[in-house]
């Protein structure tokens, strides 16, 4: 009775966040408080063994982080000065946002990055006089492609990371740094092109951008000096965790804390904490408490037996199953629950005889990380986009993404499915 219970609360809630008829947190919350009612879950068990504190806490440390940052005018700061650095020209223009977006993704995440960027990119197309629409469309591209690099890019990489003690803030950036840069490159030189003749900016618009004094949107610059010193501390300390033998998670969380403890008398405390995505970390902690139950009444040992009777246990043939699987589904799904699915499915493999299951963690993480770029609800930061984007008069419809999304997406799956097959799995064969 309670696996029947378990899958039953788990298929509605999910049906109901990929519908997004109600927010994402509430649904995802609620089907946890359900497991517990029907028995399915133990509270304590809840709590103890299935929401995983490291990644929720990881997350709150670095929304703290880019919230304080944020304030003190530093990302409006560098885009204006490398929107002048190319002299407004379009297509540079296009180039310089998508680095920017994507490197931000890469060591910021990439929700966060695009709530810092879409203003910028609204306030320069505006100062230019060309319709936003192709540069937010790239900086959607740029955000889910940049933020597969690095394991604090994209919730996906968070949660492999957390779930996997050796696979460190190094190890993602060596194993999936090479071929995200390889598809950044050729999906921006591809949307160059594509845009290129359809992006014309005046002389005199140009003249208003270069007219335009850079150092204005600094607003505290002795808050900019701290936060961007405290944010680089923290992200060296994520680059030589190894040696410091500390919990990512630890270095997060004192990052954060130092930096408020510096602005305690610029910041509020309590403004800060206003500040942070809440429902995002309500969303984490109800869905790790579904995929919970469906770890108690054996639902995802069974996924597990069936993935290896599918592919008789054959590494290869696995790895790339997971990559397009969980690449598509990731298009038309949000890629969180299903990584929060998938990631016990992989474990359990260990004990169906796969002792090397690294190839499948970066199968797993650039399928959901790449293939949030298919559709326009693949991932959360498409959805931010959009909704800032309808706000401001420069909607574009699901269609008209996805005529540049799905080829995006297929493009990455093929050099990822490449990347993986030389780089891992040839010796296999």
């Amino acid at each position: 009775m309670e696996l029947t219970y378990a899958f039953t609360i788990f298929i509605i809630s999910y049906i109901l966040i990929i519908s997004e008829k109600l927010n994402r947190a509430l649904v995802a919350c609620l089907g946890g408080v359900l497991m517990l009612f029907f028995g399915v879950l133990d509270l304590n068990a809840a709590f103890v063994h299935h929401i995983d504190w490291h990644t929720i806490t990881l997350l709150l440390a670095m929304m703290i982080l880019v919230t304080i940052t944020s304030k003190s005018g530093f990302f409006e700061y560098i885009a204006i000065i490398l929107a002048k650095q190319v002299k407004g020209k379009p297509i540079p223009l296009l180039i310089v946002i998508s680095l920017l977006t994507g490197v931000g993704s890469a060591f910021l995440n990439n929700v966060t990055t695009v709530l810092l960027i879409v203003p910028i990119v609204l306030t320069l197309t505006k100062l230019l006089n060309i319709s936003a629409i192709p540069y937010l469309l790239v900086t959607i591209l740029a955000s889910n492609i940049g933020g597969t690099a690095t394991l604090i890019g994209d919730p996906p990489n968070l949660m492999i990371g957390q779930a996997v003690e050796h696979l460190n803030f190094n190890a993602f950036l060596v194993h999936l740094g090479p071929v995200v840069i390889i598809i950044f490159a050729v999906v921006i030189a591809g949307m160059s092109r594509y845009y290129g003749p359809k992006l014309q900016v005046a002389n005199e618009n140009r003249k208003q951008l270069m007219n335009v004094r850079a150092r204005h949107y600094l607003k505290n610059k002795s808050l900019l000096f701290k936060s961007v010193f405290v944010l680089f501390l923290t992200t060296l300390g994520f680059i030589i965790q190894p040696l410091l033998k500390v919990e990512l998670t630890s270095v997060a969380m004192a990052g954060a804390l130092l930096l408020l403890l510096l602005t305690h008398g610029q910041q509020q405390v309590e403004e800060v904490f206003k500040s942070v995505e809440w429902v995002t970390i309500f969303f984490f902690v109800g869905l790790f408490m579904l995929v919970g139950g469906l770890k108690e009444v054996g639902i995802i040992d069974e996924i597990a037996k069936s993935i290896i009777y599918y592919t008789e246990g054959d590494l290869p043939k696995t790895a790339m199953l997971i990559l397009w699987a969980s690449g598509i589904l990731s298009g038309f799904v949000d890629n969180i629950p299903f990584v929060a699915a998938m990631i016990p499915v992989i474990i359990e493999f260990e004990n169906y005889g796969m002792t090397n299951l690294d190839p499948l963690w970066w199968a797993l993480a650039l399928g959901a990380c790449l293939g949030g770029n298919a559709t326009l609800i693949g991932a959360t930061s498409n959805v931010i986009v959009a909704g800032l984007a309808a706000r401001a008069n420069q909607g574009f419809s699901y269609i008209e993404f996805l005529k540049v999304g799905a080829p995006v997406a297929l493009v990455s799956f093929v050099i990822s499915s490449i990347y993986i097959y030389f780089r891992y799995l040839i010796y296999f064969n």
